[in-house]
């Protein structure tokens, strides 16, 4: 039977080598063999399961939860994959929503027809954007209400243009940090600062964060599921370097 040191399983997966090592510490994926080297070895049974922790991810499972539920004996991989499936191609269908969205918005932009106002929005899920709304709240109370507000209240008075310009500011920061950390910049390197700043004056867009929240939102990029998910799905490990150095910026830039 083929087994992987760590380093290849993590290539196989996309997942950084500090994830394995991350779920192998909490319990969550354990490696069939340690050798006399110290090297971790996975074998297909942890690849497999691997793959569940993925799909979990995917829609949005805490590790705590995921570790709960692939080690309850009642547990059935069959009937997982089935449920993934169905979820997946709700949001498969939600994605193509999306796609067809932001391809009406383009021709409305290039005043060759222009949408219905409920068009604009089609394809954006609710049902996340409430789950969001209330980790904020429950982490920041009546100052993260406030803060949705304001955001709600500035995005409100914004253009079709403005948001497509927002979001395409947003994904070449993405694509920058991916870039600095591909390189082997350090989060505190000075072009990564400054590319810091320029995600800092990104956010303002919607509200100002202080010294406070801002941290408080490079940490939800690392615990938030979802957040997670979107941030190491443009690199590995893309999430926790972007709050390092949000909050060494926050830590150097920022009032409280």
């Amino acid at each position: 039977m083929t087994q992987y040191t760590v380093k290849e399983a993590a290539t196989l997966s996309g997942v950084s080598v500090r994830t394995l090592h991350h779920y192998d510490e909490i319990g969550l994926l354990r490696p069939a063999a340690v050798g006399a080297n110290g090297y971790r070895y996975y074998g297909r049974e942890e690849l497999l399961r691997l793959q569940q922790i993925l799909f979990h991810r995917e829609l949005g499972f805490a590790l705590d939860d995921i570790r709960v539920l692939l080690d309850d004996p009642k547990f059935d991989r069959i009937a997982a994959l089935r449920t993934h499936r169905i979820k997946l191609e709700d949001e498969a269908k939600r994605y193509r929503d999306l796609v067809r969205t932001i391809d009406r918005t383009i021709v409305e932009l290039n005043g060759d027809k222009a949408m219905k106002d409920k068009e604009l929005y089609e394809g954006f899920s609710a049902e996340k954007q409430a789950r969001w709304e209330k980790e904020i709240v429950d982490r920041y109370g009546d100052s993260g209400r406030e803060k949705i507000e304001e955001s709600k209240r500035n995005f409100a008075k914004m253009s079709p243009a403005d948001m497509a310009e927002g979001k395409a500011e947003m994904e070449a920061i993405h694509a920058a940090f991916a870039q600095a950390m591909a390189a082997g910049h350090a989060p505190d390197a000075a072009d990564v600062q400054a590319l810091t700043a320029r995600h800092y004056k990104w956010v303002c867009r919607a509200w100002k964060p202080n010294r406070g929240a801002y941290i408080g939102m490079g940490q939800l990029y690392v615990q938030n599921p979802e957040f997670r998910a979107l941030y190491d799905g443009v690199k590995p490990g893309l999430a926790e370097f972007m709050a390092e150095a949000m909050k060494i910026y926050a830590e150097k830039s920022l009032n409280d």
